[in-house]
């Protein structure tokens, strides 16, 4: 069995699989030496695991995933990794993008993707039938636009996301709400009309945090996978398993 761990800006999140299949996800603040201990007990098959982590990671607990599993990999640019990476400045190509690409391909291996990431900030990426993965787009997300909206001037309000909401605002609320949730959608429906004219069979899969947000709200149709990521971390784990 495997164990993924997926540490984000808000979230940790952490999967087992057993051949593939997902067995369990569990989302939590951080993932302590304790609680790595009893999914150990809890699943005694677990031998197999990989880290990725947007923030430095605990020495401690850096050391236990080496002791305590027979294969263990710390994500990084220099993981080897099953889909040809053609970003110019691939240093500094956030590893979840990289992943959620695999994890695309896994899921759809024969079909141009776009995966979109509805997180944090949210990002486009392409990757074509031959398992490239040829780059994208990155903007600020839902929380990260109301807050700016609030930061970067002197008067208005930091407010939140709300279901439903006007098209036209009549007070300033509803007017930052029309402005920030309406523009979303439409970038993103943007976006993915953009993509289609060249490849009008793409699979449009849609991924993060706010992604039941958007998912009934989007003219276009997708596919909405919010384990897309920790599918990719998997196959990047397998993938290295087999050449080790």
């Amino acid at each position: 069995m495997n164990l993924v761990i997926d540490i984000g800006n808000s979230l940790t999140k952490v999967a087992l699989f057993d051949a593939g299949k997902i067995v369990e996800i569990i989302s939590m603040e951080s993932l302590s030496i304790d609680r790595l201990g009893d999914l150990k007990h809890n699943y005694p098959a677990l031998n197999q695991a990989i880290l990725s982590s947007v923030a430095e990671v605990d020495a401690e607990l850096l050391k236990v995933l080496k002791k305590d599993f027979d294969y263990f990999i710390e994500f990084d640019h220099q993981t080897a990794v099953p889909i040809g990476n053609l970003y110019e400045s691939k240093e500094t190509l956030g590893l979840d993008r990289l992943a959620a690409a695999v994890g695309g391909i896994v899921l759809f291996p024969n079909k141009e993707l776009l995966v979109i990431d509805a997180g944090t900030a949210i990002t486009f990426d392409l990757v074509d039938k031959n398992h490239h993965f040829l780059g994208g787009n990155i903007s600020p997300g839902l929380k990260m636009r109301f807050r700016a909206l609030h930061e970067f001037t002197k008067k208005l309000p930091e407010i939140e996301c709300a279901d439903p909401w006007s098209m036209i605002g009549k007070t300033t609320e509803e007017a930052i709400r029309a402005g920030v949730q309406n523009g979303m959608i439409f970038e993103i429906d943007g976006m993915i009309d953009h993509v289609r004219k060249d490849w009008p069979q793409c699979q449009v899969i849609l991924t993060g945090g706010d992604l039941f947000f958007f998912d009934k709200k989007l003219k276009n149709t997708i596919f909405v996978k919010y384990e897309i990521t920790l599918i990719g971390l998997n196959r990047i784990l397998e993938y290295n398993a087999e050449k080790n």
